[in-house]
């Protein structure tokens, strides 16, 4: 073995230096080595940040379009306190209309084809939602006084969304902070952008389609994927059971939705999807409001509870209505009135922290000495 204290005899050629030499290649050689794995993996990983800062910067300039272009405040008869819904509950109107005319965003229907109103509560994480069947039989509000009574859907009528949130926050006796009103045939162009949704379809049954084409949707009984114009053939549906069940399987048509948008796959699609949206959408929402609400976690798994009454159905002046009952109408109010009060959520939540505490104290670790 060559030492540093080798002395190589007379004429013999130095083999440290030569030794030397080739240590010094070989790190230098495995530095290069290196490098080159090094360059590999980064380049891929810049490529992909680079492409992907390009993609969120265009989405968001897409979304600021959207949204501002779909904004449309309504008049109200009271103001309605501002909320931020990073820390505080917060309630929604979400309508869907049959729209005809040419221009989607007039979303000129006469009638509200779907009524859902909804809270987030950013303290319990949950989301409680109920549709209100569009033949329930109600004082139809403007301005603070009755102007008529009538089908809650027939509201939408009178003066679009600024009737119908007064008429609504009357019936539930809860405030509504933000509404959404979508022309309902462009969910199935969501759908369709989102690559369908799973859902459970109760029965085998045949449905007209969007252009409304007789029997043109055939739907078998069994969990499975839908595209737009099945989903959509679920969701309004009269073959299945009633008008009251209808409202609950266009929740679980929305819930779905949500589950199929926040899912990692979903990403490369969100541009299409926004501008889908916003072209086929009016809402009193701002940006910086959607961004709020993203910010509370509804971007993960929220508890989503779906509430459905109970009812009976009459006829008054030849018309079929809805008649809620009084006890299934009060315990709902009770359950939304309870999700938007931020006191009594800190007061659950601090009620099972403590019993969770208790409970640990109540049982020690088995490993300890008794």
């Amino acid at each position: 073995m060559l030492t540093e204290n080798f002395v190589p005899a007379k004429g013999a050629p130095d083999l440290s230096k030569k030794y030397k030499n080739s240590r010094a290649t070989t790190r230098q050689s495995n530095k290069k080595k290196k490098q080159k794995i090094i360059l590999m993996f980064l380049i891929p990983v810049f490529a992909v940040i680079l492409v992907a800062m390009g993609y969120f910067a265009k989405l968001l300039a897409t979304t600021e379009n959207a949204i501002e272009a779909s904004y449309h405040e309504v008049e109200r008869s009271e103001p309605m306190a501002e909320v931020n819904p990073i820390e505080e509950p917060v309630s929604f109107l979400i309508l869907g209309v049959d729209n005809d005319q040419a221009d989607s965003r007039s979303l000129g229907s006469a009638r509200a084809d779907s009524i859902i109103y909804a809270t987030v509560n950013p303290i319990t994480r949950k989301m409680e939602m109920v549709s209100i069947p569009r033949d329930t039989y109600v004082p139809i509000m403007q301005n603070g006084q009755v102007v008529q009574y009538n089908r809650i859907n027939s509201a939408y009528a009178v003066d679009e969304e600024s009737t119908m949130i007064e008429t609504v926050e009357e019936f539930l006796d809860v405030p509504i902070h933000y509404y959404a009103t979508f022309n309902f045939d462009a969910f199935l162009e969501i759908i369709d952008a989102l690559g369908g949704i799973e859902m459970d379809v109760p029965i085998t049954f045949s449905e007209q389609n969007s252009s409304g084409e007789m029997s043109t949707i055939h739907l078998e009984e069994g969990y499975q994927t839908l595209n737009g114009e099945e989903a959509l053939a679920l969701a309004r549906t009269r073959k299945i059971d009633n008008d009251v069940e209808r409202g609950h399987r266009q929740q679980l048509v929305i819930q779905a939705i949500m589950k199929k948008a926040l899912s990692l796959g979903s990403i490369p699609r969100y541009t299409e999807i926004v501008e889908t949206v916003g072209a086929n959408m009016r809402t009193d929402m701002r940006l910086k409001d959607m961004t709020a609400l993203a910010q509370t976690g509804l971007n993960r798994d929220f508890a989503i509870n779906s509430h459905v009454f109970e009812w009976t159905s009459f006829t008054e002046r030849g018309m079929d209505l809805v008649r809620i009952d009084p006890t299934s109408l009060a315990n709902i109010q009770n359950d939304l009135k309870a999700s938007l009060d931020s006191s009594v959520a800190e007061k659950d939540e601090t009620s099972s922290e403590d019993s969770s505490e208790a409970s640990s104290a109540d049982n020690p670790d088995s490993d300890e000495v008794q």
